[in-house]
């Protein structure tokens, strides 16, 4: 079975400069991975943070489920992600570091599950930006001609 991409934080891609990239799962409440199948999820402004040996998705916007009830998920809350604690530990020396963050760049459908492809991130410098943008327009110009 394929993935299926729901959510891509594009933005992560110009503003960061991705050095490693790990596959998490989320805990959810009942309506949240309904809502997720409905493409009701956004990843604007999302980051992840290590606290007390866990990783949470801070900032993640998932839509309330139109079908809903009283019972309905509250939409920006604070999602814990499941990863072993080898990958844990890892992931929070490397975040600990001046100048690195974690920051979720998709969310998809992996076998009925829903799935963070989170990575560890450096911000770039508007020079960095700048030449990014150059090369986008070289592989356009390319793609064109």
């Amino acid at each position: 079975m394929s993935n299926q991409t729901i959510c891509q934080n594009k933005k992560a891609r110009f503003e960061y400069e991705i050095l490693e990239v790990l596959e998490a799962g989320i805990v959810l409440k009942g309506t949240e991975i309904k809502s997720i199948r409905q493409f009701g999820v956004s990843l604007d402004g999302a980051f992840a943070v290590v606290m007390d040996g866990q990783v949470t998705l801070v900032g993640c916007h998932i839509d309330p489920y139109k079908q809903g009830n009283i019972n309905n998920h509250e939409p920006k809350r604070q999602r814990k992600l499941l990863l072993n604690k080898a990958e844990i530990n890892k992931f929070a020396e490397k975040a600990k570091v001046k100048g690195f963050t974690l920051i979720p760049l998709s969310i998809y459908l992996k076998e009925g599950k829903a799935k963070v492809e989170l990575a560890i991130c450096r911000g770039k410098q508007l020079h960095d930006k700048r030449q990014s943008l150059k090369d986008r327009d070289a592989k356009r110009e390319l793609r064109n001609a």
